[in-house]
């Protein structure tokens, strides 16, 4: 067991008291107050994982509140023997039963799950029925519910009717005016339990009844009058009888609660034991603690750690490392560096991980078990008292180095302090070199160069320092493995305005080996600062690239988000242009129906089953067209001729115009302008767009030759893909449903002019044509030809 006075020394027992104000029983108080630390790592192991668990579980569910009770136990073992409750006792057991309902209660979102806690809960003892029947029965520590029985509720009634009557009499004879002269005030009241009024002294045989008090002066006298004895009396009998039986009542409950004396004990202990854990998650709430990897092989891993005692805001994390690649740190630097602060954190949260609680560190901190924890902290820095702390530094280190082993953790503060430097570096040494032997893990403070060289000298034992800014004159708090401090005198005097005659006197008589020594401290830690400066340096270049990286990605998902939507967005578009289109169809195929029906002609219906076939066929195209995303391709197809410069061509996979600006290299690459953006692209992957001069009726008309890439709509009204169509020779209906293909061709190709060729002749073609181009949803505008353009003969729609 470690030594409590090691403990206290580390300050637990300042932890422990924090915990211990968190609970809610006494019990749980004085439990608190008492832990001590395990040494088996099996059972440490148990203890953080149950706290670490329900540290967890109340992240997620919160923390169940917590009835005020006391310790049932001993009331309870009076019950077991016979014993009679008082109702304040039973109303104690309730709560302890409604305590553990409601725990159990807390529970049960996570019943089914596997963890360190888990069983406790379940173990919680229940007696709903027991809770239900003194909560019913017994409403205070000084009343009993009239329905506790059915006894005790007559008696009551009867009581209530009896003092109704008493009263009744009373007030008739205070109201009466015969009796008013007599009375002190027109008032009833009681004494002894029976109902009296104040008479005035002089008239106290002027009211017939029984005296059972005076005032204190004498001039009151409370008489009992006559005619209310008998109900008085009756009254006594029946409060003797409802006393009877709220005893009967109790000894009941008793009786009951007798017999489940052990199961709620049990109760009690284990609500006491959950109280105690729930105050350990909330105190590494408060802490933000978490729990560490254990281990027992002396290995210590102290990641941002901080001191639990310290302000949070003003504590500074400290990385500390022991028991891997050496078993002894040596810590050295100014005073009020924070050296002290550093053993005290690294035995304070040893101990609390080995008392189950979680530690405010890290993740990835590591604490090892240890059978002993051995320390030696001083705070008197007097010269007058340099002696006696000498004296009592080494009582310790006596007892100490008698227990230490390799299972072991020592913190020594100031070895060797308190004496002659030369002597108490020399017992410095010899005590380190002891303890390693011994194969304890130490942790020691230090002013001595000697043993900052010795650290460097020796295996297994490593030097570090509390940084100290010279700049500032202050102590960073932070602590540096590897290096060892420097004494920082020189820089500190100079810095406070000693002159430089007594500095360069003063170092003149430092020991040339201990001056070339400081030369080598000084230039470490150089060395240290320009690779911590360099690591930062590279640390921000990370974070740089990282977030540049992010931003990156973030952006290529947008893309591709973005071309996946546009792809739904334009298969959707297209299926609604065939939707519609199918619509018009059917109506029109419908209204064809209807006029067969009137004119049976052999010629009629031979042209409507043409007109029929057109339509239908022309529908199935434009249904196979309606993914104008995803069916692009060029298969098949060749350039007429090689590409040159200025050549206008279309990239097929994403169906954009450009400008060949490069003629093809070896590897078949061109080099396209499309929009502002330039591309190198393969050359499989183009096609050439030719641009011509046609005629209409003899004119010069501009016209786009456009090859049909994606949509494949090959359909004879189209022309070839020209945007006209003659619909010369036809008649009204046939001319109509050519119109119609054709600027669905056209819609689907792009194409936002057409050309409609009717002629002129009688003008009944042209008519038509127009008055349906008029209610035609896909056409913007329209208008006849001019000069050049056919004239009167043609319509140029302008489409939306």
């Amino acid at each position: 067991m470690i030594n409590p006075k090691y403990t206290k020394t580390l300050e637990l027992d300042k932890i422990l008291r924090m915990a211990a104000d968190l609970c809610h029983y006494e019990d749980s108080k004085k439990k608190a107050v008492s832990i001590t630390p395990l040494t088996d790592i099996d059972d440490v192991l148990h203890e953080l994982h149950r706290t670490n668990d329900l540290f967890q579980l109340t992240v997620r569910y919160g923390t169940p509140s917590f009835i005020g009770f006391h310790n049932p136990c001993g009331r309870l073992k009076i019950a077991q023997q016979g014993g009679v409750l008082s109702p304040g006792d039973l109303l104690n057991i309730a709560a302890v039963l409604r305590q553990s309902r409601l725990l159990s209660q807390w529970s049960d979102p996570f019943a089914e799950e596997e963890n360190a806690v888990s069983e406790q809960f379940s173990r919680l003892y229940q007696n709903n029925s027991l809770e239900r029947e003194i909560s019913s029965a017994i409403v205070s520590e000084d009343m009993i519910d009239d329905n506790a029985s059915g006894e005790l509720a007559a008696i009551r009634r009867k009581i209530r009717q009896t003092e109704l009557k008493a009263r009744e009499k009373m007030e008739k004879m205070i109201r009466s005016s015969s009796y008013q002269k007599y009375l002190q005030d027109s008032i009833i009241t009681m004494r002894d339990g029976r109902f009296v009024v104040p008479v005035k002294a002089e008239y106290k045989g002027e009211v017939p009844g029984l005296v059972h008090d005076t005032s204190g002066s004498g001039s009151t006298y409370f008489i009992e009058p006559i005619a209310v004895v008998e109900a008085n009396n009756e009254i006594r009998v029946l409060q003797a009888k409802e006393q009877e039986e709220i005893e009967r009542i109790l000894a009941e409950l008793s009786a009951h609660c007798g017999d489940c004396c052990e199961d709620i004990c049990w109760a009690f202990e284990n609500i006491v034991d959950l109280d105690l854990l729930f105050a350990k998650c909330n105190l590494a709430s408060r802490m933000k603690a978490q729990m560490p990897k254990v281990v027992d092989n002396g290995q210590i891993l102290l990641k941002k750690a901080r001191h639990p005692l310290i302000d949070p805001q003003k504590v500074v994390p400290v990385d500390i490392r022991l028991g891997d690649d050496f078993t002894s740190l040596v810590i050295t630097g100014p005073n009020t560096g924070g050296k002290t602060v550093t053993l005290k954190t690294l035995g304070l949260l040893t101990l609390m991980t080995m008392c189950g609680l979680l530690i405010p560190a890290a993740d990835g901190s590591v604490i090892s078990t240890f059978e002993d924890v051995l320390v030696d902290i001083g705070d008197e820095q007097s010269i007058e008292q340099s002696l006696s702390t000498f004296s009592s530094h080494m009582v310790n280190m006596i007892s100490i180095l008698d227990r230490a082993d390799y299972r072991s953790l020592c913190i020594i503060d100031e070895l060797g302090s308190g004496t002659d430097p030369v002597e108490g570096a020399a017992l410095a040494i010899s005590i380190l070199e002891k303890l390693q032997k011994k194969g304890c893990r130490v942790a020691a403070t230090t002013h001595y160069a000697e043993l900052k060289m010795y650290a460097l000298q020796t295996p297994g034992v490593e030097n570090a320092c509390c940084e100290f800014d010279v700049e500032s004159l202050r102590p960073t708090y932070r602590l540096l493995i590897g290096v060892p401090g420097r004494s920082n005198a020189f820089a500190i005097s100079r810095k406070l305005g000693l002159g430089d005659d007594v500095i360069e006197r003063a170092k003149a008589l430092v020991q040339s080996e201990n001056k070339r020594f400081e030369d080598v401290i000084d230039s470490l830690e150089g060395s240290r600062r320009q690779y911590e400066a360099m690591q930062q340096q590279l640390e921000e270049e990370k974070r740089e690239i990282d977030r540049r990286r992010d931003e990156i990605k973030a952006y290529q998902d947008q893309l591709i988000a973005d071309r996946e939507k546009e792809a739904e967005r334009a298969k959707a578009e297209a299926m609604k242009i065939v939707t519609d289109v199918r619509r018009q169809a059917e109506g029109v195929l419908a209204e064809l129906d209807e006029v067969r029906r009137i004119k049976d002609s052999e010629e009629f219906s031979r042209r409507l089953n043409a007109a029929r076939s057109q339509i239908k066929g022309q529908l199935g195209r434009m249904h196979d067209a309606a993914n104008p995303v995803t069916a692009r391709g060029n298969s098949g197809y060749k350039l007429p001729r090689p590409l040159k410069v200025g050549d206008d061509v279309l990239i097929v996979d994403i169906d954009k115009e450009g400008t060949v600006i490069k003629a093809p290299d070896k590897s078949g690459m061109v080099l396209v302008q499309a929009g502002i953006m330039k591309s190198r692209v393969q050359l499989e992957n183009l096609r050439l767009i030719e641009r011509d001069r046609v005629k209409v009726n003899g004119t010069p008309r501009g016209k786009i030759r456009t090859a049909d890439v994606s949509r494949g709509l090959k359909s004879g009204s189209q022309r070839g893909g020209f945007p006209e169509v003659d619909l010369r020779g036809m008649n009204a209906e046939e001319a109509i449903l050519e119109v119609d293909s054709f600027i669905d061709n056209a819609v689907l190709n792009g194409i936002h002019q057409v050309t409609i060729i009717h002629g002129k002749g009688t003008g009944v073609l042209r008519e038509a044509v127009q008055q349906h181009l008029k209610r035609h949803k896909s056409v913007k505008s329209y208008r006849l030809g001019v000069f050049g353009e056919g004239e009167t003969g043609v319509t140029i729609a302008e489409l939306k």
